[in-house]
C-alpha cells in the first residue's frame, strides 16, 4: 500500500524529533532518473502523457529502497554517497519536492531548503521581492522581514543588483541570495544540497560560518556533500547511501571514515 508523505506537527511523544523517514522508496522510470529540479514538474507532465508506451519500453529504476532513519532537534546532519547513489532523491523527498513512492515522510517545524541554484525564485520579480516572496511563504510577518532584508543583502553581497529581476541574476549570485534567505529567516530545520560548491572561497568560508552558527542555535541540519571536509566541519552524524539504500548511520567520523575506505571519492 502506498502512503502519502505527511507533513506538519508531530505527536506530543516525538516533541525531540526533527524528522522521521520511515521506510521509504522512490520509484522513477528510466527516463525520469536525471530529471532537474527546475524541470521536473514539467517533465512528470510529459511522463504522465508518455505512461503507456514508457511502461512498455523502460523498466522502474528504484532510486530509494526502504529507507528509514529519524533526526533530533538540533542535529547536524551529512549526507554521502557516490553520484547517482540516490542522495539527492533522498534530499527531494526530505523536503517536499517530490513524494515517496511508498513509505512516510514526517516533518516537526518549519523549513527552508536549498536544494538548486535559485530555486523558488520568481524570475520576473527583483531579487529584494523575492526576498519578501520567500520570507512571507515561510510564515513570517511583514514586520520582522522588514527587520532583516538589509541584513540578507548585506550578507550576499549583492547590494548593487538586488532591484534587477532574478532572471538577469547569474547562477551564483541567485544562490548567493537564496543561501542569504535561508540562514536570515532562522528556520527550524536548513535543507543544503552542494550549496557550497558555488561561489567563491571567501564566500564559502562565511557560508561555514553562518552553518555553524546555526548548529550552535540548534537549529537542525541536513546537508549533502561531496566535500568530505564540509561535512566533517559541519556535521556531527553522517548516513552513508549507496545504491537507494543506507549503508551506515553513525558519527560523523566513523561514517568517512568507512566510505573514503571503500574507494570513495
Amino acid at each position: 500500500m502506498i502512503n502519502e508523505s505527511v507533513r506538519g506537527t508531530a505527536p506530543a511523544e516525538t516533541r525531540e524529533i526533527a524528522l522521521s523517514v520511515s521506510h521509504v522508496w522512490k520509484r522513477y522510470t528510466q527516463n525520469e532518473r536525471h530529471v532537474s529540479l527546475r524541470h521536473e514538474a514539467a517533465n512528470l507532465i510529459k511522463q504522465w502523457f508518455q505512461r503507456e508506451r514508457l511502461s512498455h519500453q523502460t523498466p522502474p529504476f528504484w532510486a530509494l529502497k526502504d529507507v528509514s532513519f529519524t533526526v533530533h532537534k538540533g542535529e547536524s546532519l551529512g549526507i554521502i554517497g557516490r553520484n547517482g547513489a540516490g542522495k539527492s532523491t533522498l534530499f527531494r523527498v526530505l523536503s517536499g519536492v517530490t513524494e515517496p513512492t511508498q513509505g512516510t515522510v514526517t516533518v516537526n517545524g518549519r523549513f527552508a531548503p536549498l536544494l538548486a541554484l535559485g530555486a523558488g525564485f520568481n524570475p520576473e520579480l527583483s531579487g529584494r521581492k523575492n526576498i519578501y516572496l520567500n520570507a512571507v511563504m515561510q510564515g513570517m510577518k511583514l514586520s520582522d522581514i522588514d527587520k532583516i532584508v538589509p541584513q540578507i543583502i548585506e550578507f550576499s553581497e549583492l547590494a548593487d543588483f538586488i532591484d534587477l529581476p532574478i532572471k538577469r541574476y547569474s547562477s551564483g549570485m541567485a544562490s548567493r541570495l537564496g543561501f542569504s534567505v535561508a540562514i536570515h529567516t532562522l528556520p527550524d530545520i536548513v535543507f543544503l544540497d552542494e550549496i557550497l560548491a558555488v561561489g567563491d572561497a571567501e564566500f564559502q568560508e562565511k557560508c561555514k560560518t553562518q552553518i555553524l552558527r546555526l548548529r550552535e542555535e540548534q537549529r537542525t541540519i541536513l546537508f549533502v556533500s561531496h566535500d568530505a571536509g564540509a561535512v566533517r566541519t559541519l556535521c556531527s552524524r553522517a548516513i552513508w547511501i549507496d545504491h537507494g539504500q543506507l549503508v551506515m548511520d553513525g558519527a560523523v567520523d566513523e561514517v568517512l571514515h568507512a566510505y573514503q575506505g571503500g574507494g570513495a571519492d
